[in-house]
């Protein structure tokens, strides 16, 4: 060894004893996996009843219709086997009820969402009529006029499929009036929107028209209209007139001009009853016997919203009456 080669290895060797001893590398730790996440899964007829256009509902309450997440499993658990609508051939329409019900411990009125079912073999009508206390007339018009047509509802694992989508047994009244267009609408043809009713007509019984003997009166007086009812069994003409001079209704010198306003009403009134039995005699004189079958073993069926946590509670204000087209319905759920 060479000289002072000793000496230096030894004073290396004090000095690598004073160095601090390395740290030990700490572990990584792994971080947890992430906790997967669940979607529920979406019903196969979830949306069928926002499907369904809410006839007769003003455009400016469409939107408090759907405020609430509503829940029509009724309207779906009809269509699984078992259901009262299983394999059957169905038209569906959606309209309304405003009503006064407990929502999270207060009253209040709510814009309720209701689905009527009809068991046709074919559409119950192709027709909408448009009514209401302001208007004088009823009208009847072409589905079509008011841009509204029976479509089919595709359910949701089928939509991808042609030809499951042209074996549809579910139909939709549905409209294709947009929202956005309704600032250029005159207000009359805005308004008949809100006065529309599906129209159904069964040819197999009379109707009430046919054998209701009152007429609406608006006799347009020079004051202020008079609004009246009169029946041409029950009530008399004359003292029908007299009882509203006296009421303060109409002026003394109009009691001549409203009886013939009245009279005038009335014929009109008689003949559209009497056109309205001779075309009724005529249909089923012409009408086939399925079609008759059909029209016999039609049935009307009335879906309201089910009761959830986050709804309003609607069970007490059930009621069969869906119309004055369509009556009372066979049963409501």
């Amino acid at each position: 060894m060479r000289k002072g080669a000793k000496r230096k290895a030894a004073s290396q060797k004090q000095e690598d004893s004073h160095k601090p001893a390395p740290k030990p590398k700490r572990a990584k730790s792994s971080k947890p996996p992430p906790e997967p996440e669940y979607f529920e899964d979406k019903r196969n007829l979830e949306d069928l009843w926002k499907a369904a256009f809410p006839v007769g509902t003003e455009w400016d309450q469409l939107d408090s219709v759907y405020q609430f997440n509503w829940n029509f499993s009724n309207l779906e658990d009809a269509f699984e086997e078992g259901g009262k609508l299983y394999g059957k051939k169905v038209y569906l329409f959606g309209c309304t009820e405003p009503q006064l019900v407990p929502y999270k411990e207060e009253n209040k009125v709510v814009c309720i969402p209701v689905i009527v079912a009809v068991e046709s073999p074919f559409p119950p009508s192709d027709k909408i009529g448009i009514n209401s206390v302001q208007r004088e007339a009823e009208e009847i018009v072409p589905m079509k006029q008011m841009k509204m047509d029976w479509v089919p509802y595709i359910p949701l694992e089928n939509r991808d499929n042609q030809v499951d989508r042209l074996k549809s047994q579910i139909f939709i009244l549905s409209c294709t009036q947009r929202r956005v267009a309704l600032k250029h609408m005159k207000i009359d043809r805005l308004k008949k929107y809100e006065y529309c009713l599906p129209y159904f007509y069964q040819p197999l019984k009379e109707d009430e028209l046919e054998q209701s003997t009152e007429v609406q009166i608006i006799f347009p007086a020079e004051t202020k209209p008079v609004f009246c009812e009169f029946d041409w069994e029950l009530d008399e003409l004359d003292e029908f007139t007299d009882k509203l001079i006296e009421e303060d209704e109409l002026d003394k010198d109009q009691k001549d001009a409203f009886k013939d306003f009245v009279k005038e009403k009335v014929r009109e009134a008689k003949k559209a009853n009497r056109q309205a039995r001779e075309a009724r005699k005529k249909a089923l004189e012409e009408m086939s016997e399925e079609t008759k079958a059909a029209f016999e073993n039609m049935r009307f069926y009335k879906f309201y919203p089910v009761q959830t946590p986050d709804t309003p509670d609607v069970s007490n204000v059930k009621a069969p009456f869906i119309n004055r087209y369509y009556g009372k319905a066979h049963e409501i759920f």
